[in-house]
């Protein structure tokens, strides 16, 4: 766990506690202060030391606990249960651009307490605290903060940055709100991601120059060293693979889906051709499919992409399948429900395919990783030889999918959200195996739609 969740934690407890002390001696207070009293949680226990040793101790735990929250990395903000603005931090403030005051005792407060929705016009961060009064339990959201100035004659456009919020129930239905500012980290992943994308394309020049020397020293070589020389070109092969996954990332999230050739596909057929390449790998191991769902499933896809996801799902299945055992392939469809007019035909439907396995599954502490870049998981789980490699024929290994750079399953992810879907990893409770599902929304189609299609 990272300092920033450490403070998450902390200081959420914190808050619980101190607000609960808080609420205690305000129970008879009015719910809205006036603009020239605004709301002081700390100073108006502070106010009440007076009651005795307890209410002076209780007073000054909240004083601390408020005081901590003060210096936080992070943002806080509280609101009441009518999503008034009752306390917040610094830090918040200048997240939100909300004007603040510095009170007696050194609580924070608005400068007249008003209703948050009109301090900070930000959908998403009321939507964070209705969902965490309704749950009564902490909810997290990601958003893009647009910061518009409320002057109607100059609506001045702030810079947008992401933020991340983490709702905390308190008690009397108040809720508490940490806040992140996701802009630094964001900025490190474009970089990270420009710099791979930089050196892969600096990259595949001189693979293919070394590849082109490697084929024609094959031909000349004694016939004893031949052996080395398709090892030499495997591994050619292999990062010239890593190369160009490397560039198909950058341009699956340059594009954000927009890049996608959508055609029908008969679903079927491509798991068969994704089943076809890998039939090499899969006689080595005595390997056997298994497909379940309809004969004739015909979707709206990207083939050339979709068809990669099917070859790294099932060449992941295959690698980690026990010998003689069987990859499950099963189709599924749920249409969605028809609009409001009568007779109106499904106008969506939900696809999933589950790829299953027979092996040893994930470790649990694999599974938040699986679809991470590079992330490789326990030494059970690791790609073939390079003896296996060698046996199979050049054209077969360059279709096979299986190239072992880690970014097999990271890439489906990618090809998986650009077709408004997901990639879910977990392990079967049957088989004990992993299990791996995509899941998508796509436009149901009949063979005579497709027929029509131009």
């Amino acid at each position: 766990m990272d300092t920033t969740n450490d403070w998450y934690v902390v200081a959420g407890a914190i808050a619980s506690v101190g607000v609960g002390w808080w609420l205690r001696g305000l129970v008879n207070r009015p719910s809205i202060a006036p603009a020239e009293n605004p709301v002081m949680p700390t100073a108006a226990v502070a106010s009440q030391g007076g009651a005795g040793d307890v209410a002076a101790t209780d007073a000054s735990r909240l004083i601390n606990s408020y005081e901590l929250l003060q210096q936080a990395p992070v943002g806080y903000l509280e609101v009441d249960d009518e999503n008034q603005l009752i306390w917040i931090n610094p830090l918040a403030s200048q997240m939100l651009n909300i004007p603040i005051s510095s009170q007696d005792g050194g609580a924070i407060a608005p400068l007249t307490p008003r209703l948050l929705l009109e301090l900070v016009r930000s959908f998403e961060l009321d939507q964070l605290i209705e969902n965490t009064r309704h749950a009564q339990r902490s909810c997290q959201q990601d958003w893009i903060l647009n910061l518009v100035s409320p002057d109607p004659i100059n609506p001045n456009e702030g810079v947008a940055y992401p933020l991340r919020g983490y709702g905390v129930p308190l008690p009397n239905r108040h809720v508490g709100v940490f806040l992140e500012n996701r802009q630094e980290a964001e900025n490190l992943v474009q970089q990270r991601n420009r710099w791979t994308s930089d050196v892969a394309h600096e990259l595949k020049t001189p693979l293919t120059s070394i590849r082109l020397v490697a084929e024609t020293l094959k031909e000349r070589v004694d016939p004893a060293l031949l052996k080395w020389v398709d090892r030499l070109l495997n591994e050619i092969l292999r990062l010239g693979n890593l190369v160009e996954d490397l560039l198909n990332l950058s341009r699956l999230e340059r594009s954000g889906g927009t890049g996608l050739t959508l055609k029908p596909v008969e679903l079927p057929r491509l798991i068969l051709a994704a089943w076809q390449s890998l039939e090499p790998l899969a006689e080595m191991k005595q390997v056997q499919i298994a497909y379940e769902g309809p004969s004739e499933l015909i979707v709206q896809l990207d083939e050339p992409l979709m068809h990669r996801v099917f070859i790294n799902l099932i060449d992941n299945a295959i690698k980690y399948s026990p010998r003689e055992g069987t990859i499950y392939v099963r189709a599924t469809v749920e249409h969605e429900p028809a609009s409001l007019s009568l007779g109106s035909a499904p106008t969506s439907q939900q696809l999933r395919v589950d790829v299953i396995d027979e092996g040893n599954g994930f470790q649990e502490s694999d599974l938040p990783h699986i679809f991470d870049r590079f992330y490789r998981a326990d030494m059970s789980r690791t790609r073939l030889s390079t003896d296996q490699y060698v046996s199979l024929a050049g054209n077969d290994f360059a279709n096979s999918g299986n190239t072992g750079t880690g970014l097999g399953l990271a890439i489906s992810q990618q090809i998986a959200e650009a077709h408004g879907g997901k990639l879910i990893a977990q392990n079967h409770p049957e088989t004990g195996g992993g299990w791996l599902s995509i899941v998508m929304t796509t436009q149901p189609l009949s063979l005579h739609e497709v027929s029509v299609v131009p």
